[in-house]
């Protein structure tokens, strides 16, 4: 076992609790802080992150979910579709090539998601007319939202978004879900937490195993540091996903927004 094994525990419960609360693999917390505290390469913990991402981590989330009613199982076997499909060439990107401009594109995109989703100019406008509240919702709170529907999208574009997310996935070892949250919610209309559930179904299956074989041929996977971060994700997961369905749609909304924003700077400016 490695000698600081409690820090990838750390690390992968931390990943968790955003994983849960907002849809996401947990990759953007696992890659820098492989890197910053583990001393990992960049390459040795995208590769690492993308195996912890592997198990289904998220299990206990996606039952929440579902149980819920915010989880479509057909809109997230189609994401995951995608995901097994592309994950593999994001993977031969980040090994043989330089992704730092890459990285700087995908955070000006995330900086455009992350204004979209804070909503800026509405808080403003609500702090000026005094009808602002972090909550935002009716009386009774979450728990008085009705439970939102499959937008109609062919199932196409449902796949295209997967697609795209697993080339994102196997270059950055995030897991795709920073790219299928925004592009459902801001693109093809979904509502936030419906959108989460998505996301984390579409996860939960091994498809990211193209790339991972890939990391693991190429020698840059440390996969015992990958297991001890999985065991912190499949914890940290059950508590973001308690705290996302006791609040609003749109304060996780806004959540997503802030969370997003610290990201692109990540991409942006490295580190």
């Amino acid at each position: 076992m490695p000698e600081n094994w409690i820090l990838f525990l750390v690390i992968g419960l931390a990943a968790g609790v955003m994983s849960g609360l907002f849809g996401i693999g947990g990759g953007v917390i696992i890659v820098p802080a492989l890197s910053v505290f583990a001393g990992l390469g960049t390459t040795e913990a995208v590769a690492t992150s993308s195996a912890a991402l592997l198990l289904p981590v998220g299990v206990f989330a996606v039952i929440a979910y579902y149980r819920a009613g915010l989880l479509k199982p057909r809109a997230s076997a189609l994401v995951a579709l995608g995901l097994l499909t592309t994950s593999y060439i994001g993977s031969e990107i980040a090994i043989n090539l330089p992704e730092r401009q890459l990285e700087q594109v995908y955070g000006v995109f995330l900086l455009y998601i992350s204004w979209r989703f804070m909503e800026p100019r509405k808080v403003y406008a609500e702090i000026q007319a005094g009808t602002f509240t972090f909550m935002n919702a009716a009386a009774g709170g979450a728990a008085a939202e009705d439970k939102p529907e499959l937008p109609d999208v062919h199932w196409s574009i449902i796949l295209l978004v997967g697609l795209v997310a697993g080339v994102a996935s196997g270059m950055f070892g995030i897991g795709g879900g920073a790219v299928i949250v925004p592009a459902l919610v801001v693109l093809l209309k979904f509502d936030q937490k419906l959108a989460v559930g998505t996301s984390l179904g579409a996860l939960l299956g091994p498809v990211g195993l193209p790339a991972v074989l890939n990391f693991a041929d190429a020698g840059v996977l440390e996969l015992e540091i990958g297991l001890l971060v999985a065991v912190g994700l499949l914890f940290g997961a059950i508590v973001g996903a308690r705290i996302a369905l006791g609040l609003p749609s749109k304060t996780i909304k806004r959540l997503y927004g802030v969370f997003l924003l610290f990201v692109a700077l990540r991409f942006i400016f490295g580190g």
